[in-house]
């Protein structure tokens, strides 16, 4: 009986990893699609020269591209958005998301 009761658990336990990785799986495969369709979108929004920066902004600051791709694909989808971005008018947006350095002075008494 207490082997029988062992192997059901032990039965269900590998039922349960096998849906978990199968979930897995299925969620990381969503993920690289929407990450597929991003870049598709946004081949079509930037120039060469503002993807590449826009790369290099990824590397140093995920947060910000995110950010950044986001709302060029949003402006996009929208309508707003008549030709593709060039470098000079991302370095222009990015100015504008991009937080300010601050000026740190240290007075000695």
């Amino acid at each position: 009986m207490d082997e029988e009761l062992e192997n059901l658990r032990k039965k269900k336990l590998q039922e349960l990893q096998q849906q978990a990785a199968l979930q897995d799986s299925i969620e990381e495969q969503q993920k690289q699609e929407f990450e597929e369709q991003k870049k598709i979108m946004l081949r079509a929004i930037l120039d060469t020269q503002a993807r590449s920066r826009l790369a290099r902004i990824k590397i140093a600051r995920p947060e910000i591209a995110e950010s950044i791709e986001n709302q060029l694909i949003l402006l996009a989808q929208s309508g707003k958005l008549k030709s593709k971005i060039n470098d000079e008018q991302l370095r222009m947006l990015l100015s504008k998301v991009i937080p300010k350095k601050r000026d740190i002075t240290i007075k000695r008494r």
